[in-house]
């Protein structure tokens, strides 16, 4: 086969199904929308909301902002260079984390409260490896105040990395501040829109709730032309129906619906269909990250993405481990498998453990060698060159080896090497790709190749970040 592999979960009549279906959701049973600005445009564009606080949303209104959504995306470094391009199906992009509650530290192989000096440590990290595109900050260094933990982690993105940044936010006051941050680093709004190297991250809370905070965040990112991810985390049996259909079919319907919100705000802000449908494991109570189910539907809501023609924010490269072990490896490359082959744009959690609730450099920088090998993978068989080859093998002929021949020569290097893997013809008893990631992480920060901003716009963060300081005091 020729060409780039992919996973088919869906067919077309399964992906109409899930879409009639979502459409009966949202017109007939509706949603729960709160916030006066995302009420004000609904009812504006015709929606009804009912004596119990349930919005439904008409069809006509759903297939227009399909529509008039932007069915590409480019993003840009903050040098202006155009490093994302999305566009569904089209390549792909993998994210880390740079904070979280905990650190799986790499040199003591123990954990830790995550602190502010732990975000740079994640983001040079993430800057030197080659298969990650973008940064996530989130804003949850345990030295940090909650009330600008966001900010100062997207001001130490900006500092430390070069890479796009994917960004969320405590509260609303959060979001005003990051656009902020960004117009003194892109140069004003205009370049901002025109070379955004960001993008926002916005969650409903399922089953079929927007609550203000997330709907005013919404209007004021497409107002702003900030390319925003909503993303539902639809956990069956807890959240979301115990069906696998039921769960697609719910998550798409808040999906469309914050897709409805964002072009009432503003038509043809940028926006990316984002999707977590996992399950609610009754043994432990707690929503999987490595459930096998979980990577199964975000791979078929990849396929509901591309069906609107919409760029997909995935998940992969992540477990519900604690330490870095077997279980972490196996999850971890399960997922990479399942996203290489998917129609994700998207795909972030890179490093993220323990369903969730810390962060390893470690495995941030193992996920990086797997997707290299897993893009091999995924090239699949042109069997363009087979007629040389079979020259070549009639020139060989039986019994010899074409070691010394020239065309071995030029093609040697179209094979994956693996730089953390081992082939050695003699293996050591003892594994040392601990000790070679230790290595990778101590070079990344030790490094020049951060991003060098110049001093104006150095003492222009280090401005904004006194004001956000003194007005929390």
């Amino acid at each position: 086969m020729g060409g780039q592999l992919n996973l088919t979960i869906l067919g077309e009549n399964e992906k109409e199904l899930i879409h009639e279906t979502s459409l009966d959701l949202m017109v007939n049973i509706g949603m729960k929308i709160e916030g006066s600005k995302a009420l004000h445009l609904l009812k504006e564009a015709g929606c009804h909301t009912n004596s119990s606080g349930l919005t439904t949303i008409s069809r006509d209104l759903i297939e227009f902002a399909v529509k008039v959504s932007p069915q590409e995306i480019a993003l840009f470094n903050t040098a202006g260079v155009e490093t994302i391009n999305l566009k569904n199906p089209g390549k792909q992009y993998y994210g880390t984390h740079a904070d979280q509650l905990e650190i799986l530290d790499p040199f003591s192989n123990g954990y830790r409260k995550f602190l502010r000096e732990d975000t740079k440590l994640m983001c040079q990290v993430a800057n030197s490896l080659d298969n990650i595109s973008f940064i996530l900050t989130v804003g949850m260094a345990a030295d940090v105040h909650p009330f600008i933990q966001s900010q100062l982690a997207f001001i130490d993105a900006v500092k430390y990395s070069s890479k796009v940044i994917n960004f969320s936010t405590n509260d609303l006051q959060g979001l005003r501040d990051i656009i902020e941050i960004a117009f003194i680093v892109s140069g004003g709004p205009k370049s901002l829109r025109e070379k955004p190297f960001l993008f926002f991250y916005c969650e409903p809370i399922p089953p079929l709730t927007h609550p203000e905070a997330s709907t005013e965040k919404l209007c004021l990112a497409a107002e702003n032309n900030i390319p925003v991810v909503y993303m539902p985390y639809c956990m069956m049996g807890g959240t979301a129906p115990m069906s696998l259909s039921g769960t697609l079919v719910q998550c798409n319907a808040e999906v469309l619906t914050g897709l409805v919100l964002t072009q009432l705000a503003r038509e043809s802000a940028p926006f990316i269909y984002g999707a977590m449908p996992s399950i609610f494991d009754m043994k432990t109570t707690i929503g999987s990250y490595g459930a096998p189910e979980f990577h199964l539907m975000v791979a078929a809501a990849a396929e509901m993405a591309a069906f609107y023609s919409l760029p997909f924010y995935g998940t992969a490269g992540c477990t519900d481990a604690k330490p870095l072990d077997e279980q972490a490896v196996a999850e971890m490359t399960m997922e990479l498998f399942s996203s290489v082959l998917s129609k994700a744009n998207l795909v972030h959690d890179l490093g993220v453990m323990d369903h969730c609730n810390s962060i390893s450099p470690e495995m941030v920088v193992l996920a990086n060698e797997l997707i290299s090998g897993l893009n091999a993978y995924a090239r699949g068989i042109d069997l363009s060159d087979l007629s040389e080859a079979v020259d070549l093998m009639r020139k060989v002929g039986p019994g010899n080896h074409f070691l010394e021949d020239e065309h071995t020569l030029i093609h040697f290097r179209n094979i994956w090497y693996p730089r953390l893997l081992s082939r050695a013809m003699k293996n050591k008893e003892n594994s040392e790709i601990r000790s070679k990631i230790q290595q990778i992480i101590i070079q990344a920060t030790q490094s020049k190749e951060e991003n060098s901003l110049n001093q104006q716009l150095t003492s222009a963060l280090n401005e904004y970040e006194h004001t956000l300081k003194n007005r929390r005091l």
